[in-house]
């Protein structure tokens, strides 16, 4: 059985939708990093809340701008987390992904998109205008 899931990835915050469930996570789009060890600190309010308020060697990011990846890494664990938030992480059963784009993206930012989504655990991707989404 698949898990169908709609994510609208934008620049300050980030929705997904499970379908039979309705909106499941909405929170802030950013991610703070260790920048010394590359680990992962924190994700959405937490990573939020952050900003502005952390030493040097911590960064909290916006990896998505203008609908954009911007932070190829730092997407992928907004978007894994994310996935993992709202239908739980499974090895076997991964789940589908519609994501919503803005209008006037290109091709070379729409497989980047793709890609990042593919890596943070889902089977299929399928990217849809925002216009159509709403």
């Amino acid at each position: 059985m698949s898990r169908d899931i709609g994510i609208d990835l934008g620049t300050s915050n980030i929705r997904v939708f499970v379908r039979s469930k309705g909106i499941v996570l909405d929170e802030p789009a950013v991610v703070a990093i260790n920048k010394i060890t590359g680990e992962v600190l924190a994700v959405g309010a937490v990573a939020r809340e952050m900003m502005g308020k952390t030493p040097d060697n911590i960064i909290a990011v916006r990896p998505i701008q203008n609908g954009v990846v911007a932070d190829f890494e730092a997407a992928k664990l907004l978007i894994e987390n994310a996935i993992e938030k709202s239908v739980g992480k499974s090895f076997f059963n991964k789940p589908r992904v519609i994501v919503s784009t803005p209008y006037a993206i290109t091709d070379v930012e729409l497989k980047a998109l793709e890609e990042v989504v593919y890596r943070a655990g889902a089977k299929d991707v399928y990217v849809i205008e925002q216009a159509i989404a709403a």
